[in-house]
C-alpha cells in the first residue's frame, strides 16, 4: 500500500496511479519558457481558475525561490509535466520566475580549457 504522505495518487505495487500526461491534460509544452535551473517563487496570490493537485503542490513548494528541477524531484514528476504546471502557475500570476544568471556558452574555449586544467590536476 502506499505511504500515507502519498495519498492516492502512488501504490506500491502498481506505482503512479495517475498517469503524467492526465496531470498536464496531455499537454507536453508549458506556456512559458522554462529551463530546470530557473527559480520560481509563489507571489502570493490565488491563482484563478480550478488547479490540479499537484500545482497546489508545487506552489507550496515555491514559497521561496525554488529550481524547477527540485520541484520535479519533489513532485516525483517527469520534468516536462512539472514545466506545465509550473507554466499554469505562471500564467495564473501565482508564481514568478527568474532565469539562472551563469549562463556559459558551452564551446567557450577558456571555459573548456579550464575544466580540463582541473581534471588533469585530479589525475
Amino acid at each position: 500500500m502506499a505511504a500515507p504522505h502519498d495519498g492516492p495518487w502512488l501504490d506500491d505495487a502498481a506505482g503512479r496511479l495517475v498517469r503524467p500526461y492526465t496531470v498536464s491534460n496531455g499537454r507536453t509544452r508549458p506556456s512559458s519558457q522554462l529551463d530546470l535551473l530557473s527559480l520560481v517563487m509563489a507571489t502570493g496570490s490565488t491563482p484563478l481558475g480550478y488547479l490540479g493537485p499537484e500545482h497546489s503542490t508545487a506552489l507550496g513548494l515555491c514559497e521561496e525561490p525554488t529550481s524547477v528541477a527540485e520541484i520535479a524531484a519533489q513532485l516525483k514528476l517527469p520534468a516536462a509535466v512539472t514545466k506545465v504546471i509550473l507554466s499554469d502557475l505562471l500564467d495564473s500570476g501565482a508564481l514568478t520566475q527568474k532565469a539562472p544568471d551563469f549562463y556559459h556558452n558551452p564551446t567557450d574555449r577558456s571555459l573548456l580549457e579550464a575544466v580540463l586544467d582541473g581534471l588533469r590536476r585530479q589525475l
